[in-house]
C-alpha cells in the first residue's frame, strides 16, 4: 500500500473519528492487522502512537472553542489511567475469545442505552453527573486501552452522552480524556511490539490533517439544531454494530 493511500485513510479516519470523540486506534489496529499482517503487539503499539498526535491536535481545537468539560474529563482520567496500567499487565493472560465477548457486550449495551435515552423526553438532562458513573466509564475505557491497544473512545463517549452531555461537548471531552489514556497506553505497549513506522507514519500524517479540520467540522454541524439527534442515533447504532462485530 503506497504512502498516498495511507495518508488518505488516515485523513478520513482522523476527520471522522475525532469529530465523533474517538481516537481511531481500533480502526488503525484493524488496518494494520488485516492489511499489513502485523502481530497483535506490534499493531497495538503502532495504532496507539498513530492515534496520539491527532487526538492532541483535536483536543487543542476543542479547547479553544470552549467545548471541553475539563472537570468531568479529569474525573474519568483519574479512574482510567490506573485501569490502563492494570489492563496492560493482565493482557497476556486474558484469552482473546473471552476479551472479545466482554468488550462486545459492553459496546452493545452502551449503544442500546443511548438509543433508548434519545427517545426519552428532552427534559431529562443530568447536569451533575455522579463521580461513580464517570469513574466506571473511565475504568471500562482504560481496560480497553491497556488490554488491546484500542483508544477506548466507545465507553467514554457513550458514558458522557448517558450522563447528560450534549453530542458536541461529549465529543470534545472524550478527545481530551483519550489523550491521557492513549499516551499511557503507548508507553506501555511500546516495549511489547516495535512500531512499524512505514505504515504508522503515513496513517499518522493523514490523521493529523483530519484532526485539524475535525473541530471546525463539529462546530459547523452544531449550528444545525437537528444534527445532535441524528449524531446520537448514529453513535448508538455504531456502538451496537461494533459490539456485534467484536464478538462475531
Amino acid at each position: 500500500m503506497n504512502l498516498f493511500l495511507l495518508i488518505v485513510i488516515g485523513f478520513v479516519v482522523g476527520l471522522f473519528v475525532i469529530s465523533m470523540g474517538g481516537g481511531g486506534a481500533a480502526i488503525y489496529l484493524g488496518v494494520l492487522t488485516a492489511v499489513f499482517h502485523l502481530t497483535p503487539a506490534r499493531a497495538a503499539a503502532t495504532s496507539l502512537i498513530t492515534a496520539l498526535p491527532s487526538l492532541v491536535i483535536g483536543s487543542i481545537g476543542y479547547f479553544r472553542q470552549g467545548k471541553i468539560d475539563v472537570k468531568l474529563g479529569n474525573q474519568m482520567l483519574l479512574a482510567a489511567l490506573p485501569a490502563v496500567v492494570v489492563g496492560s499487565l493482565v493482557s497476556p493472560y486474558i484469552p482473546t475469545t473471552i476479551y472479545q465477548w466482554i468488550v462486545g457486550i459492553i459496546l452493545f449495551v452502551l449503544g442500546i442505552q443511548i438509543f433508548f435515552q434519545q427517545n426519552q423526553h428532552k427534559g431529562s438532562r443530568n447536569v451533575s453527573p455522579s463521580r461513580m458513573k464517570a469513574s466506571l466509564y473511565g475504568v471500562l475505557s482504560g481496560l480497553m486501552v491497556g488490554v488491546a491497544g484500542l483508544s477506548g473512545g466507545g465507553p467514554i463517549l457513550a458514558g458522557l452522552l448517558l450522563m447528560g452531555q450534549d453530542m458536541f461537548s461529549a465529543a470534545a471531552t472524550s478527545s481530551y480524556v483519550l489523550v491521557g489514556m492513549t499516551a499511557v497506553g503507548t508507553l506501555l505497549h511500546f516495549s511489547g511490539g516495535r512500531i512499524d513506522w512505514t505504515a504508522g507514519g503515513g496513517l499518522m500524517i493523514g490523521a493529523i490533517i483530519g484532526a485539524l479540520l475535525a473541530p471546525l467540522l463539529l462546530n459547523k454541524l452544531s449550528q444545525n439544531p437537528h444534527t445532535q439527534k441524528y449524531l446520537k442515533l448514529f453513535i448508538a447504532v455504531l456502538l451496537v454494530l461494533m459490539g456485534i462485530k467484536t464478538v462475531f
